[in-house]
């Protein structure tokens, strides 16, 4: 079954994790874990991608990059 995204009134597909500790101020996005935690939100790309932290906070973005399309052959290559 197919987590959702944690973001109340968003239905998409959760594809990444957010983990965070006061204590040091930092936030983690990590690829979607294989099971979900009570201490950690599932988000989808969209969410994901917007994320920002409060000030004085840092982010870590540890998913995996993705790439990017750099001509009509590679946006349709398989």
């Amino acid at each position: 079954m197919t987590r959702q995204c944690a973001r109340p009134g968003c239905s998409a597909a959760a594809a990444a994790t957010l983990a965070y500790d006061y204590r040091q101020r930092t936030s983690w996005l990590d690829p979607l874990a294989s099971e979900s935690h009570p201490m950690a939100y599932d988000l989808c790309d969209g969410h994901a991608d917007a994320l920002t932290v409060p000030r004085g906070w840092r982010l870590e973005d540890r998913r995996e990059p993705r790439r990017i399309a750099t001509s009509l052959e590679d946006a349709f290559a398989y």
